[in-house]
């Protein structure tokens, strides 16, 4: 970090845990810009940044006197220059960037130059998490077959990432089987207060950050302001350029009262999730606020913040408070660090409490939170939330709407070798998933005590769900460990299977032969539910066409329950040992059971303990040999090849030439998305990058996915619109 020229005169000293760190004061500034005091949280992250960066180029004083501006009308259309502190990544957006680190080394190679002056400039964390496939299910040793497969699949990748851990700068590589990079982020990364040391000084300033991956937003729960961007908005963050956006508008969304018994932070997000989606939020800042925010825990916090896409916000950010302290404490953080955070949070109007004067929002409205009741979210987009007791009904709609089969819920159909049949509204996946809810202790451990007392009235999961538990973090293991659990879940089929993405990012793996196909050759409409944040048509598998998000608790139910046509308010969701029926009643947990368990279970020692290593990785990853060179060894792969941009180029650029006759190639309605443009999922046969792939004698077992091969142009350029 290059501090600017603080025309303003805000660097001020503060003193914390027994350091002294420079700042650059929101309270000098209002010398000139006036009260500040009720500027949005999230936008005096981004005001301390013009003031630390001024140069009166990218930055100007009349950029940093326009937030004045902006208090009076809650708008603006000034644009401004925002550098983030970092750049989070993930394995399938982060590869290519690094291809494109790697390509420019050997150009500068080509040129006589030193290759080694390629490197980041911002601090960069690539986390490997969404290679992991769920291939093995419903065992004891489901997540080392996975592993295994996943290395078997990925070695090219892995060995390129792991050179460029060893070559570049600024660069770190969290290894595959740690955890899912929000989660990863949220529980270690982030640290809510950034320091950097320049010419014999310790600055302290927020952390931020840009993400290749949609949900980086999740750590806005923590205070950290973030959010996802493109990968060449995300190269040019690593390579020093700033950020160029208007300064947005922020929504406020204000929190009354407290969840009722029998709810959870999933159904919360999902209620929100609909909330601003109908308010209309694209493009602008959420910010929370209000009395509701005294009753929501950090990991709530998070939930609600990881799912701002969904809403359409650019982020859903929390102010740092009390629950913040407790949180990085609770985590393992360092205490000097937690020290910092309150001081420098107290220090620049960052905190909040109840005597804190609510700030001036664009627009405001309000949720009391006593009236979020049991939802899911379906059948193809997660702003669409149906009440639980109404999900029979809804998907019977969909049935007709959707899928064109009006009054055909009871229709079964005979699965070839099996004593079970399949039918439409039936639950083939059943996913304990995703970052937005693994994170989350409390709906975890909600899930294994709905499976210890289903397991001790003798329920069992339908024969036909896939079941599969994949957390976020290893620190879940161990909690679920510690509070006896997972012997329960492990009885009703929810095993480990991996510490990655997997359902959510469509990386179910197949359905067994016979039921995918009972499915096809009777065109039946089944069903996944999944505690993911994402359940467009098509993502989650090519067999399930309804998906629905849920919590985890509700996605151990309804495993049990086996259909969307069972109202889990109503009817029974099965019988025990002495055939009388079980209703989801007697066997969810109270608020307060959750509560106990998860302060009697989760200790801070648990994330040192795990986190303590993380860069190292499994045996697997140690054995890797990389080289170490400082250009890569770039092999025959289909998976990742030297791109050809730089080829050609000389120590002078050639002037731009103006763009003539250009025409629009497509255009599209809404609801057009990144899944659509630039699919991660499953890899065709019949499709042009099926087709490449062919020809380069790669069977169709191991075409991988779009997403693991986007290291290689030629396979992504003929992926384009493949959804």
């Amino acid at each position: 970090m290059i501090p600017g020229r603080d025309s303003l005169n805000t660097k001020k000293l503060l003193t914390a845990g027994g350091k002294t760190y420079a700042i650059y004061s929101l309270k000098a500034a209002e010398q000139r810009l006036g009260d500040m005091s009720r500027l949005p949280f999230s936008l005096k992250v981004l005001l301390e940044n013009l003031l630390r960066f001024e140069d009166d180029r990218s930055v100007s004083i009349d950029d940093i006197l326009a937030f004045a501006d902006w208090l009076k009308d809650g708008k603006s259309d000034r644009e401004i220059a925002y550098r983030p502190a970092r750049v989070l990544m993930q394995d399938f957006t982060g590869v290519p960037a690094v291809v494109d680190l790697a390509a420019m080394r050997d150009a500068m190679k080509a040129l006589g130059q030193d290759p080694e002056k390629i490197n980041p400039l911002a601090p960069v964390d690539l986390v490997i998490d969404h290679s992991v496939m769920v291939d093995y299910f419903g065992g004891a040793n489901a997540f080392q077959k996975n592993v295994d497969r996943e290395y078997e699949r990925n070695g090219e990748r892995y060995e390129f990432l792991k050179w460029g851990q060893g070559a570049f700068d600024n660069f770190r590589v969290v290894p595959p089987g740690t955890g899912i990079c929000h989660q990863v982020n949220l529980e270690y990364l982030a640290q809510t207060v950034w320091t950097a040391d320049y010419k014999g000084e310790t600055y302290a300033y927020p952390d931020t950050l840009v993400g290749t991956d949609s949900h980086t937003t999740m750590v806005n729960g923590l205070s950290v302001l973030g959010w996802g961007v493109g990968g060449i908005e995300a190269e040019a963050a690593m390579l020093g350029q700033p950020v160029s956006m208007l300064i947005p508008e922020v929504i406020g969304m204000r929190l009354s009262g407290k969840l009722p018994e029998g709810t959870t932070a999933t159904d919360l997000v999902l209620t929100v999730t609909q909330m601003l989606r109908k308010k209309g939020v694209v493009g602008k800042f959420v910010e929370f606020f209000g009395p509701g925010l005294d009753y929501l825990a950090l990991e709530d916090q998070a939930t609600i913040a990881n799912m701002a896409p969904e809403y359409g916000a650019t982020c859903g950010f929390f102010p740092v408070t009390a629950e913040t302290i407790r949180y990085l404490k609770a985590t393992g953080r360092n205490p000097e660090r937690v020290a910092l955070v309150e001081a420098y949070a107290k220090e620049q109007g960052m905190w909040r409490d109840a005597s804190t004067p609510e700030p001036k929002f664009t627009d405001t409205l309000e949720l009391d939170l006593s009236s979020v009741a049991p939802s899911l979210a379906g059948p193809k987009r997660p702003q669409d939330r149906v009440l639980l007791k109404e999900a029979p009904a809804s998907f019977g709609a969909a049935l007709d709407k959707e899928y064109g089969q009006a009054g055909q819920t009871n229709r079964r159909a005979p699965v070839k070798g099996e004593k079970f049949d399949l039918g439409n509204g039936d639950v083939v996946i059943a996913a304990i998933t995703s970052c937005t809810n693994t994170s989350n202790p409390s709906v975890l451990m909600a899930a294994g005590l709905v499976a210890r007392n289903a397991r001790k009235r003798g329920l069992k999961v339908k024969p036909w769900v896939k079941t599969s538990l994949a957390p976020g973090s290893q620190v879940v293991t161990d909690y679920l460990n510690a509070a006896g659990l997972t012997d329960d879940l492990n009885a009703l089929g929810f095993n480990l299977v991996g510490y990655g993405c997997t359902t959510c990012i469509g990386n179910s793996g197949p359905l067994p032969e016979a039921i995918s196909a009972a499915i096809s050759e009777n065109n039946l409409a089944v069903c996944s539910v999944l505690s993911g944040n994402r359940n467009f048509e098509g993502r989650v598998s090519p067999d399930a066409r309804a998906n629905y998000l849920a919590s985890p608790p509700l996605v151990v139910a309804y495993a049990i329950a086996g259909s969307l046509n069972t109202n889990l308010t109503t009817d029974p969701i099965g019988k025990d040992d002495q055939r009388k029926d079980v209703y989801l009643k007697d066997i969810w947990p109270t608020n307060r059971e959750i509560a106990e368990i998860v302060r009697e279970n989760v200790t801070a020692k648990m994330f040192a303990t795990r986190y303590a290593d993380v860069f190292k990785g499994d045996k697997k990853w140690q054995a890797i040999d990389s080289g170490d060179g400082q250009t890569y060894r770039w092999p025959t792969s289909t998976y990742v090849a030297n791109p050809p941009y730089f080829k050609g180029m000389t120590m002078t650029p050639k002037p731009v030439q103006p763009i003539e006759k250009a025409r629009v190639l497509a255009l599209f309605g809404d609801s057009i998305t990144t899944d659509h443009i630039s699919p991660a999922g499953d890899i065709k046969e019949k499709g042009p990058a099926g087709q490449y792939l062919k020809e380069h004698q790669v069977p169709v077992s191991e075409f991988n996915s779009y997403g693991s091969r986007r290291g290689n142009h030629e396979v992504m350029m003929r992926g384009t619109f493949a959804n």
